[in-house]
């Protein structure tokens, strides 16, 4: 099968990058304490006990890093604002100074031809809101976020039209609210944890609604780490089995913010545990969305199961599958064909972007012979990947854009500074940035507009 490589030529080329996980300065200039910062203080929660008191210092070289950006190509940059960088307490009185660092990064951005893309909420809760009030476990939380939404909405209209307002909701929950690993590092009953997960919906639909309101202009979509399906056999019964498989293992957050409720089988399944919930708090988490934001990373082989009630069948992973991101992401270059093609027949999103996807190594260094960083898996992944992207593409799947995770290393969580995502190398003792292979074969790719 030939299958074809070109892109076309408004697509978006981009990466990104997360507020905590890049920038430092977690206290300069106004900005508020986040439950990271109080996290990163349990002895033995963060690999290496790292910390982001400087992380990449992008808060102090975006102009740098944005250079790098225009000379690769990107015409797109995924960037978080800091929640605490704007409100430090969460609420009540804004942080000018945080405001006003954001501007100049969007316009430094525009400047370069870089179309900034921000997500809001990157799992960096202002501290004040989880001592307060708790933090997602209340129904106040999402009101906040809604007013921070409303004034990021009218304080960034002519700077930024695409907004995501929530970042990968099941790892906002579940892990850091149910196994403790990431913060605010709790370990709450599931019926709590249950809750979080509602609560971030209604944020993420009040988010959008404020978003909107703010500027109508603004386009608003979700940026999630969906549950992808691929068709263990091309033919009509798998293929069918894989759409069901997707709609009801994403039933806890895509199926409830793009269908405006939760599937039987999911509150069946969840029994006392499931979120109390209003038609009200549906419909605001309904609120329709301009694009679809795939988080998309790997994919679960499914088969069509006539045995099984549900009527299909998840394969298990082996341990020989190369895992790509830092627990869970198993190399599937087809979840990139059939991820998108498939999300895109069950509930027909305007437009599609992949807002994430990218390979972990901790290999990564410089050469001794001449510094340059050869992430050579990183490649050949790239091209595995964007092929099948490609293919989509020209399939009809409304794909506008493909954003690598990330722009250059950083502080991927509790597990430190050793992993490494990024197209640029960064020596985080004298901050020095190297442009790695993968950013010199995407370049190439950007240039002529289809997979080397």
């Amino acid at each position: 099968m030939n299958i074809p490589r070109e892109f076309p030529e408004d697509f978006i080329w981009g990466s990104a990058t997360a507020s905590y996980q890049v920038e430092g300065a977690p206290f300069e200039d106004g900005k508020g304490a986040s439950v990271w910062n109080e996290f990163e203080k349990r002895p033995g929660v963060m690999r290496d006990d790292a910390n982001g008191n400087v992380a990449s210092d992008h808060y102090h070289r975006y102009k740098e890093d944005i250079a790098i950006m225009k000379d690769i190509g990107l015409t797109g940059y995924r960037f978080s604002f800091a929640w605490s960088r704007i409100f430090p307490e969460g609420r009540g009185k804004v942080n000018q100074k945080g405001v006003d660092h954001y501007k100049r990064v969007c316009e430094t951005l525009l400047e370069n031809g870089v179309e900034p893309f921000v997500t809001l909420y990157h799992w960096d809760l202002p501290l004040a809101l989880q001592k307060d009030i708790g933090g997602w476990e209340s129904r106040d939380c999402a009101k906040y976020f809604g007013e921070y939404a409303e004034l990021v909405g009218r304080e960034f209209k002519g700077l930024v039209r695409n907004f995501s307002p929530v970042n990968e909701f099941l790892a906002a929950a579940n892990v850091a609210y149910g196994m403790g690993l990431i913060a605010p590092g709790l370990k709450l009953s599931t019926k709590r944890v249950n809750q979080v997960r509602h609560h971030l919906l209604l944020a993420h639909g009040l988010g959008a609604q404020a978003l909107k309101s703010a500027n109508p202009e603004a386009k608003v979509g979700m940026a999630e780490n969906s549950n992808f399906m691929v068709p263990v056999i091309d033919t009509p019964e798998h293929v069918e089995a894989a759409k069901k498989a997707l709609r009801e293992q994403n039933a806890h957050f895509v199926t409830a913010m793009l269908e405006g409720k939760y599937l039987d089988c999911y509150l069946e399944k969840e029994g006392e545990n499931a979120p109390v919930f209003t038609d009200e708090d549906m419909k605001i988490i309904s609120t329709p969305l301009d694009f679809a934001g795939l988080n998309l990373y790997h994919g679960k082989r499914v088969r069509y199961a006539p045995e099984k009630e549900c009527g299909y069948h998840i394969f298990e992973e082996n341990e020989y599958t190369q895992r790509t991101g830092i627990n869970d992401f198993y190399f599937e270059p087809s979840s990139l064909y059939w991820g998108t093609r498939l999300f895109y027949e069950v509930w027909k999103p305007k437009e599609i972007y992949i807002t994430e996807n990218g390979t972990r190594q901790e290999s990564d260094r410089p050469d001794p012979d001449d510094g340059e960083v050869y992430d050579d898996i990183r490649v050949r992944n790239l091209r595995l990947n964007l092929t099948q992207l490609a293919r989509a593409v020209n399939h009809g799947v409304p794909v506008k854009g493909y954003f690598h995770w990330s722009f250059m290393d950083n502080l991927e969580w509790h597990h430190g500074f050793r992993p490494r995502f990024g197209y640029v190398y960064i020596n985080y003792t004298t901050q020095q940035r190297i442009p790695k292979l993968s950013a010199k074969w995407m370049k190439e790719v950007i240039k002529n507009g289809r997979v080397m």
